[in-house]
C-alpha cells in the first residue's frame, strides 16, 4: 500500500470513530487500531492529534474550496456567480458532507485554531460575495441562511421538514438570480 493510501485509510478511520463514538474516543490508539495500523505507522504520516485532525480538516476544506471555485469558474452569468456558487456547493455538502462535520466537529472541540485556514476561506468567500454585482446585504443573507441551514442540520437543532428545505433553498437561489 503506498503511503497516500495509507494516510487516506487513517484519516477514514479517524472520520468512523468520530462518527460512530463520537470526538472523546478519537485517539491516536484508536485510530491505528481501526485503519489496521501499527501507532508507529500512524505516526509516521502524523505525528500527533492535532495533525491528524488537522489533515482532516484541510481535505475537507480543500475539497469545498475547489467546488466552490468550480462552480464560480463554470458560471457563465457574471453577477452573483459567487453567492450561487457557494449556495449550490453548501447545499450540495448538506447532502453528503458527513465527513466535513465530522471534521469540523473535531476540530472545534480539541483545538479551534484548526479552523483558521477555514476562516481564511470564509473571509475571501464573504469578500467575493460581497462584490459579486449583487446587493451586498442580500449575498449576506444568501450566504447567512445557507450556513444556518447546515448548522441546523449538523446540530440537529431546529431542523425543518425535507419540503420546507427545498423551499428555502428555491427561495435562496431566487434572491441571487
Amino acid at each position: 500500500m503506498n503511503s497516500n493510501s495509507k494516510r487516506s485509510l487513517i484519516l477514514a478511520a479517524a472520520s468512523t470513530i468520530v462518527k460512530n463514538s463520537g470526538i472523546e474516543k478519537l485517539t491516536l490508539e484508536a485510530v491505528a487500531a481501526e485503519a489496521g495500523v501499527s501507532k508507529g505507522g500512524l505516526l509516521h504520516h502524523f505525528p500527533n492529534k492535532d495533525a491528524l485532525i488537522y489533515s482532516m480538516v484541510s481535505g475537507i476544506t480543500n475539497d469545498f474550496v475547489a467546488d466552490v471555485q468550480k462552480r464560480a469558474a463554470q458560471d457563465t452569468r457574471e453577477q452573483g456567480k459567487w453567492s450561487r456558487a457557494y449556495l449550490q456547493s453548501t447545499v450540495e455538502a448538506d447532502q453528503d458532507g458527513q465527513d466535513m462535520n465530522v471534521a469540523l466537529n473535531a476540530a472545534l472541540f480539541t483545538n479551534g485554531e484548526l479552523l483558521d485556514e477555514l476562516r481564511k476561506h470564509y473571509t475571501v468567500w464573504q469578500e467575493n460575495i460581497e462584490n459579486d454585482g449583487l446587493d451586498p446585504v442580500i449575498g449576506s443573507i444568501v450566504r447567512l441562511a445557507v450556513d444556518g441551514l447546515w448548522l441546523s442540520e449538523v446540530f440537529g437543532i431546529g431542523e425543518i421538514s425535507d419540503d420546507m428545505r427545498d423551499k428555502v433553498i428555491r427561495k435562496l437561489n431566487e434572491m441571487i438570480h
